[in-house]
Parts: C-alpha cells; structure tokens; sequence
C-alpha cells in the first residue's frame, strides 16, 4: 500500500469510524493519564512541595519573557500550551507565530481553612480541585462541571455552573490574581490591591499578562446533593419556574434545566445534605456503570412527574463530564449501552486534548459545517424568546440553562441597571443543528445579533463571528484599555482580545 493510499485510509477512519480510534487508543491513554495525574496530584498536595517550588516556576517564567524582551520584540507573547490541550473544540492558530511562555503551573498551593479559600496554580483542574476539597469537607462555591477545565482557563475566559445564581460566575468568588506582566514582573490584585488590573484580568484571554496564581473562596460542603426534578411541557410554565426559583430571596443551593424539544424539558433544584432522606433515592450518577446523567434526566419527562433523588456531592458536581455533556454520544454512539458501560465505562470519558489532537482536518471542516459548540448569556427575562430564536436558526436539543449573577463590577460585563446584580441565564448549545436553511456562518451571527441587542454576552471559547466593532459594543472595553494603556509593553506584548477569539485565528 503507497503512503497516500495509507493516509486515505487513515483519514477514512478517523472520520467515518472515529470511534474505532477513539476506543484502541484514546481511551486507555486517558484512563493512563488520569491515573498518573490523581497519584501525582496527591503526592505533591500531601508531601506539600507545591509552595516551595512555585517561586522558582514563576520566575522560569519571567525568565522567559526577560529573553523576549531583550530580542527583537517581533513576535507576541502567549503561553507554551499546545492548543489541542485546551477544553474548546476549537484550537488558536496564533501560537504558530507567537513566542510560546512556557509555564508549567498545575498545583494546588495551599488550602486556607479560616479564611476559606484555596490557593491555586492557573493549570489546576476542577476535577483536581474537586479531589482536593472534598475530604476537608469543603468545595468551591461553585464547581465548573467537566473534570478538565482549568482554573486558568475559568478566570481569563469564564466559568458557570449551578450555584452560579448564588455566586455569580468563576472570577465573582476569586479574591486575588498573580500575574508577570510583560516587562516581566510580578504583580498579585485584588480588589483592594491593583483594582483595576483585578477587575480587567477575567475574560481577557492572557492579553494582560501571564497569570501564575489564583485566590479562589471555598464553602463547607456536605455529603450528598438532594435534587428534585420538576418536569414539564410547555416552555411558558418551565421559563416562568425557572425565572422564579432563580429570583427566589432564599432560593435552592442548585438550579438548572435541561430542555429536550422547545416545549419540554426538566427544571431540577437541589441543596446539600449530610444524610440520605426517605423522600427519595440513592443514586450514585458518578460510577462507572452509570447511564449518562442527561439521559437519566430525561425519564423523568417521559414519567411526567415530580421526583427526588439523592447524590453524592462530587458525582453531582461532575455529572456532565463522563458523557461531556451530550457531545460523546455523537463520537461513541453506543457509549452508553449498558454492556460497554458496565464492561468500559471506567475508561470514560476520553481526553478532549486527545480527541482535538487526533481530529483531522476533515472532522474540522464537518465541525465547522454541521455542528454547535455556544454559550450564550442573556438576561433571565429573555430565557423563552432566547430559546425560540436558537430553535428558528439551530434546533439542537438537549440545551443546557443555567442561571448566574452578574455583580455591578467594574470589568467587561457591564450590566444595564444600578442594582447590585442582575440574574443572566447560561443558554447552553452543543451537537447537530437540525434546523431548516442552517448555516453556520449566518445562523450565529443572527443568534449573535439577539444576544447583543438584548444586552448579552457570548462566551468566547467558541466560534465568535462579530466584527471588531460589534464585539467592542457586546463588552464593555473602557477599563480594559485603560489597564492595557497602564501596563508597560503590555500592547507590545499582547494583542487585544478580539485578536485572540474571533473566528479568523481559530480552527
């Protein structure tokens, strides 16, 4: 067989039958990866090495940027991390051009019990810190669900999750940023220390500096999740709930709806428990056997009735990263078979890294073409009309709503009231659009167009199509330019972001 007909026929696999790839190969190194980084991690948290080693990365680090700084200056700065590693789907082509910073960061630092915060590395996992937290019977106050987001990746770009209506989003309980600037210096923020730098850092997708290390607040925690699933069938009556339990003065610990047609979906609000209640049953959504959760949400629509389950802490917290969501039943169509779960489950879920990294560029052109990877956040008054516009321009299902604060802070999310916060709602979109005279290109703009007119935001992990001008109008870029104008070679240094997120410097 010739080399091309080779390379025909390993892209023919790779994109007709990827699962094949998927189970030889990417799912025993992730189970082999994820094992040697739950012994590392622990090693390193228990033997606490991680305080005294961290001085000596961060200066590496300036070390660094001091060699670019006596060069040439003719490239931008960006970090060393391969782009296949990121969670987004998508990868930067800019790290092709830019000189790559490596900073090796990946622990956590330090658990501080009575101020209640944890110290953290920006490549700290939330499954790492999850791991971390929960045998001190504490947890972030909020907990980005897929094991793999990285606290980095939360801070400069954004993180929501459940809890988020109480706590608002990932950089709303962060207390304090390091970062070496571009002239290579250290320099930590708060909201009291460097205020402006502090509230200019979250969602500027390293175009301030490098961050090196996080304050995050931490809440006690308890044993178990008990979750109550509301079920219903007509999208007026679960919006109206939804905005409701959201607004509530003294609302749930936990809020979020899966809807799975326009119409119908499931409203589940949850609180912490020490024990296991005769209201409802046990159900440890986090073993290896088990059936995705979204798929276990859906019976209770089908049962069309109200239930009550009880879940162990950390499996709730992670409930949508074995299946990622609903996007692996679109790799492995039969991941969640009860033989293969049974048999494999365990391997479950493959690295992301390693799907992007084994992605050709056929399955690139496809993801392009015929599927949707979008947060979009919106104020919680527009939840239904948001959702028959993505139904009109998309129709994908399930789709994901999670409601969140935004605090009146100073910062790129400006909010369009005097109040201290104004309640948003995640309106999360991921698989296949199935909708008539979808295409890509035109279809996001439009959904792009609503959230903007609506005075939303885009969370910028996916594909952005806005113009320059039209992403300067969604975010607000008054304190962020003053900090870009303050920091010396920080222009020089970075690009702004829309540089670093538009659709022309990703693929």
């Amino acid at each position: 067989m010739t080399t091309i007909q080779t390379e025909s026929f390993a892209e023919y696999i790779l994109v007709e039958h990827r699962w094949i790839v998927v189970m030889v190969a990417l799912l025993p190194l992730s189970a082999l990866w994820k094992v040697w980084s739950i012994f590392r991690n622990y090693v390193v948290f228990k033997l606490n090495s991680a305080p005294k080693m961290h001085d000596k990365k961060v200066k590496e680090v300036q070390k660094q940027i001091k060699a670019w700084l006596s060069g040439d200056r003719s490239t931008r700065l960006c970090t060393a991390r391969p782009a296949w590693q990121a969670m987004s789907f998508r990868q930067g082509i800019y790290k092709k051009t830019f000189t790559n910073i490596k900073v090796n960061l990946v622990d956590v630092l330090e658990v501080d019990t009575e101020n209640m915060t944890v110290r953290c590395e920006p490549l700290v996992t939330m499954g790492q810190l999850s791991r971390t937290l929960e045998p001190l019977g504490l947890a972030l106050a909020a907990v980005p669900e897929l094991d793999q987001l990285t606290v980095g990746g939360l801070v400069m770009g954004t993180g929501v999750e459940s809890s988020s209506h109480i706590y608002g989003l990932f950089q709303h309980f962060c207390t304090q940023y390091e970062l070496v600037l571009a002239d290579g210096s250290v320099v930590t923020c708060s909201k009291d220390e460097n205020p402006d730098l502090f509230y200019a850092v979250p969602w500027s997708y390293g175009t301030l500096g490098f961050l090196t290390s996080a304050v995050i607040k931490v809440v006690p925690a308890k044993k178990y999740i008990r979750l109550e699933y509301h079920p219903y069938n007509k999208l007026s009556e679960l919006s109206q709930q939804f905005r409701e339990e959201s607004l509530k003065e003294k609302p749930h610990q936990f809020i979020e709806a899966l809807l799975y047609t326009k119409e119908s979906g499931v409203l589940m609000t949850g609180d912490m428990a020490d024990e296991i209640g005769d209201d409802g049953k046990y159900n440890p959504i986090g073993k290896w056997h088990s059936e995705w959760f979204f798929t276990q949400v859906q019976r209770h629509l089908h049962n069309n009735r109200s239930a009550v389950e009880y879940i162990p802490l950390r499996d709730y917290y992670h409930r949508h990263s074995r299946s990622l969501f609903w996007e692996l039943q679109d790799i492995i169509p039969f991941g969640n078979n009860p033989i293969f779960r049974y048999l494999l489950g365990w391997l479950m879920p493959p690295e992301v890294s390693l799907l992007k990294l084994t992605q050709p560029e056929a399955v690139a052109r496809l993801y392009d073409k015929a599927h949707v990877i979008q947060d979009m956040l919106v104020p919680v008054e527009h939840l239904e009309k948001s959702i028959e516009v993505f139904h009109k321009e998309i129709e994908v299902y399930p789709i994901w709503l999670c409601p969140f604060k935004v605090f009146n802070n100073p910062g790129q999310l400006k909010i369009k009231t005097k109040a201290d916060w104004q309640m948003f709602v995640d309106v999360g979109v991921y698989g296949v659009p199935k909708a008539k005279g979808y295409e890509t290109v035109s279809s996001t703009r439009a959904i792009e167009a609503f959230v903007s007119q609506h005075d939303g935001f885009q969370m910028l992990y996916a594909d952005t199509y806005t113009t320059h001008e039209e992403f300067r109008r969604m975010f607000d870029h008054t304190l962020y330019d003053k900090v870009r104008d303050s920091l010396p070679h920080c222009k020089e240094a970075f690009p702004e972001i829309y540089g670093k997120v538009n659709r022309n410097v990703r693929k």
